[in-house]
Order: structure tokens, then C-alpha cells, then sequence
């Protein structure tokens, strides 16, 4: 991962291989952004009309490269675009950067500016930085999109690089941080914890199913558990038939692959309150016997994207050291065809004792869910939240870049959106109609796992509800859409894997240790 330092040197006499400065959209063209203003002065203060000679405008994910000035140690300054300029009105209102900028238009602009210094030593941002908020946005965003997933590619040498042959950039120097400011350097140490266990989520999203089986996704938590001190319980096939844990057996039956229930614990000796965190771990998605269409499951190694979120989070929140108990519950199983795979028209006694006609075996995640909800539910935490990549309705109503939040309790679904808004993670709240639950009712047994088509991603949040135990407040997250980037890279979202609801996930776990749980 990419070395982070502060710096208050100079940028005209910092040794880099590039010096990253903001440009944003103003009202009569390009400005230069607070931060650049030694580079901007080596310029003669025309730095702003040479970037727009260069066609730069300062729009978002913008990025122009000129030669650095005489007299400067860097041969090359790295201009990206913030987007508008913060209206100094309004400054205070902006988000977590204690007035200026915008954290996530910080966290894009030094995600962008990473990924195109691959293969540069160091590299110097001279990004506006106003406060600790500011730092950590900027370490986010250089961290996330220096990101690159090589290890099934080897360069000519042998060993694994970016695709481009060169390495992530090696250092990023923060330039107007203070090294010996305790809450610079915290939000630089947050920075880091977060995103290199969102990286290591990433990892796994992108790592193919021959290769992350559930056992093998259940030997790398074991490990993560043990470097970070968490307690680690792992069922597998014979201890989840003798605990009666139908749903994933049932899902995972098709396969020569087994399941298994991990149960990740993180306990903080002054925390007072509980979150569990559920996460749909499907390895590989084939549909089973109602088997995806050609064109649907070159990607279906995502579906574990919940489970390595949940993963991810319980960990950060160990290193991070909260003051809160977090227990993840990572429900992982592969969906396959086969003579002893699940078919539709079977019915599944779950974990909770409630029976389940089975009308679809691509709508498996909701059954490893169930399972794993129940479960979280008997230690009665002070609220669960689950993540799955759930419905393709999901990604229908929301498109790919967003994720839908629905809950049984409207405060605390409130609360989850607000986080995810906070920490950069696009989210919108979405309702549980009550009158879609009568399409779920079966003749034979007490529920169908599929109802009506239309609203089909709250048809799937209903259902999940139905195995939540009384009184406990629980949120479902459905990460459908952004879990796993088809398109091109944008921001500091690398194509494939993108570890969506990790910031979320560790943004509730904080606010809970505060107090400020919704």
C-alpha cells in the first residue's frame, strides 16, 4: 500500500517525482486551488490561465500534467480538477473538512492523481487542507486509488505489477500537514487502517472463485483474526447440519465446495453498546438450478461483496481501536447446479425453525442471510445491519454507483444513510411496503423466498425482516449496484472489486462508540 507521510515543506524544494495541485470550476474559468499557492507564484501567478491555455476547467476527475517551473526539485506539477468552487458562504457547510472544500471532491481528486502516478516513486499533494477532515479525505482518496489488483499478472521479470507494468505509486507526501499535530496524525493513521482493510475486501471481491472458496475466505479470516486479536469461531458443513442452519446448506448443497458461518468478535472492555454486522458471502453465484442466463455470471464472483464488507469493517474497527463491541457474521456459500443441489419447489427448515419454499434458487442470498440473522439476533445486539449484493432490482432503481438502505426502524435508517453520505458512499433510503409480504405467503410452507416482481429489492428486504428478532433495530443494505465496477475508473474507484459499505459500516461502528447511534 502506498506510504503516507505529512509535510509542511515547500513544494518548490520537495524531492518528488510529481506535485499534485487542485484546480477547480470557477465562475470565469479555471482557479487555482488553496495549497498550490508556491506553485502558483513560480508561475508568475498565471498558473490559472496556462492550465486553461491546456484546456483544463477544473470539472471533476479533470487531470492535466505541465513541466514544473524552473528551481523546482519535481519535474512535473499534476493539476486535477475539485469541480465548483466552494462558494465561501456556504464554506462551514461543507462536508467533514471543517470548512473549504468538499471531503469527497478532496477524496476524487486524490484518487485520480494516484492512479496516474502509477509507477512514480513519490509523489507530493498539494491539496487544500484546512483542518484534519481535509487530511483524511486526501489519504482516503490517494490510498483507494493508487489500488491495483496484479496478482494473477506477472511482468517480464516475475513478479506481480500493475497492469501497466509499473507499480502503485510508492509514497505520497501531504503537504500543509502537520507531523506533529495529534489530530493530523490520527486522521492519517484512520486513513490508513480503513482503506487498507477496504483493499484487502477489494482483494477479495476480485480474486476468482477456483481460488476463494467459503473455506478459503474462512482461512484468511481466521488469519486476519488472530494479527488483530479478534475471536473467531468457523462452522462448517457437519456443525451447521447439527445446528440446523437449513438456508445455507440449502444454498450451498450443489457444490463440492462446502459452506461455512464465520463469526468475527471485536470487544472493547469499556464499550457499551453491541453492533452485529451480516454479510451475504455467495463465492460464486451460478443460480443454481435456476441457472443465470449466458452474459450473467462472468461477474458472480461478486456476490460475496456483503461478507467481505462485513469482514473488512469488524477488523478496521479493531485496529482503530472503538469503543464498541462489533460482531460480523459472514454467511459463505457457492450456488451451484448439481444432483444435490436445491430445487425449486423444495422446502428448507432455517436456523430460526421457520420453513421456506424455495420458487427460485438464484434468490439465494436472502436464505444465507436469514440463517446468519437469526443467529446474530440470539446475542441481542443493539442493532444489525446486513450487506449483500441482494437483487438486480436494486441495481434497476438505483443505478450502479448507488446502494439502498431499508430498515425496520425509520431513525435508524436514517442514520445508516447519513453515514454512507458522509464517508463518500452514495446511498438512498427505500421503504418496506407491507402490502408486498402477502406475495410471499406459500401453501406449504410459512414463507416463499420470492414475491411479487415488481419492487422485487423490497420484496427481498421483507423478507430478511422476517428473520430479525423482536425488538432488535436492523438495516439491510443492498450494495447490488456499486459493489463491482464494470465500467471505467472514476474518482478512486478502480474497476472491478470496490469494497462499497466498508465506510459505512466503520462510520456507524464510530458514531455508536460516540454515543450518536441513531
Amino acid at each position: 500500500m502506498t506510504a503516507l507521510t505529512l509535510s509542511t515543506a515547500a513544494a518548490p524544494g520537495l524531492r518528488a517525482d510529481a506535485i499534485v495541485i487542485g484546480v477547480a470550476k470557477g465562475a470565469q474559468g479555471p482557479v487555482v486551488a488553496p495549497g498550490a499557492e508556491a506553485v502558483d507564484k513560480a508561475y508568475d501567478g498565471r498558473l490559472a490561465g496556462v492550465l486553461e491555455t491546456l484546456g483544463a476547467s477544473g470539472a471533476e476527475g479533470e487531470l492535466t500534467k505541465l513541466p514544473a517551473p524552473a528551481g523546482f526539485k519535481a519535474p512535473l506539477v499534476v493539476a486535477v480538477g475539485l469541480g465548483a468552487e466552494p462558494d465561501a458562504e456556504n464554506a462551514d457547510a461543507t462536508e467533514d473538512t471543517d470548512g473549504g472544500y468538499d471531503a469527497e471532491a478532496l477524496r476524487k481528486a486524490a484518487g485520480v492523481a494516484a492512479r496516474a502516478l502509477t509507477g512514480c516513486r513519490k509523489a507530493a499533494f498539494a491539496l487544500p487542507v484546512d483542518g484534519p477532515g481535509a487530511i483524511g479525505a486526501i489519504a482516503e482518496g490517494v490510498l483507494l486509488g493508487a489500488y491495483a489488483f496484479d496478482v494473477y499478472k506477472e511482468a517480464a521479470n516475475g513478479s506481480a505489477k500493475a497492469k501497466n507494468g509499473k507499480a502503485p505509486l510508492a509514497e505520497a507526501a501531504l503537504l500543509g500537514g502537520k507531523p506533529r499535530d495529534a489530530a493530523h496524525k490520527a486522521a492519517l493513521a484512520r486513513a490508513a487502517a480503513v482503506c487498507e482493510e477496504l483493499n484487502r475486501a477489494r482483494d477479495l471481491i476480485n480474486t476468482p472463485p477456483n481460488d476463494l472458496t467459503p473455506a478459503a475466505f474462512a482461512e484468511i479470516a481466521q488469519a486476519a483474526a488472530k494479527e488483530h486479536g479478534l475471536k473467531v469461531q468457523v462452522l462448517d458443513d457437519k456443525a451447521l447440519l447439527k445446528g440446523g442452519y437449513g438456508g445455507i446448506l440449502g444454498v450451498g448443497g450443489g457444490s463440492a465446495a462446502t459452506p461455512r458461518l464465520v463469526k468475527l468478535t471485536y470487544k472493547h472492555p469499556k464499550a457499551e453498546k453491541h453492533l452485529a454486522y451480516v454479510g451475504k458471502g455467495i463465492t460464486y453465484d451460478s443460480g443454481g438450478i435456476s441457472l443465470k442466463p449466458a452474459g450473467h455470471n462472468e461477474t458472480m464472483k461478486c456476490d460475496m461483496s456483503g461478507a467481505a464488507a462485513v469482514f473488512a469493517a469488524v477488523v478496521a474497527a479493531a485496529r482503530l481501536g472503538l469503543e464498541v463491541n462489533v460482531t460480523g457474521w459472514l454467511a459463505l456459500a457457492e450456488n451451484m447446479p448439481s444432483g444435490s443441489a436445491v430445487r425449486p419447489g423444495d422446502v428448507l427448515r432455517m436456523y430460526s425453525g421457520k420453513s421456506v419454499e424455495v420458487l427460485n434458487t438464484d434468490a439465494e442470498g436472502r436464505l444465507v442471510l436469514a440463517d446468519a440473522l437469526w443467529a446474530a439476533s440470539q446475542e441481542n445486539p443493539d442493532a444489525i445491519v446486513d450487506v449483500a449484493t441482494l437483487t438486480g432490482a436494486m441495481v434497476l432503481a438505483l443505478g450502479s454507483r448507488t446502494f439502498g438502505v431499508m430498515a425496520n426502524d425509520d431513525a435508524f435508517r436514517s442514520t445508516v444513510h447519513e453515514a454512507a453520505e458522509e464517508v463518500g458512499e452514495p446511498a438512498w433510503p427505500m421503504p418496506l411496503p407491507e402490502h408486498l409480504r402477502k406475495g410471499m405467503d406459500s401453501p406449504v410452507a410459512d414463507i416463499a423466498n420470492m414475491g411479487e416482481r415488481m419492487g422485487g429489492g423490497l420484496v427481498a428486504g421483507l423478507f430478511l425482516r422476517e428473520f430479525v428478532g423482536e425488538g432488535i433495530t436492523w438495516a439491510h443494505v443492498d450494495i447490488a449496484g456499486p459493489a463491482f465496477n464494470e465500467g471505467g475508473e472514476f474518482g478512486y474507484t478502480p474497476k472491478g472489486g470496490t469494497g462499497s459499505g466498508v465506510r459505512t459500516l466503520v462510520r456507524l461502528a464510530e458514531l455508536t462508540a460516540a454515543g450518536d447511534l441513531g
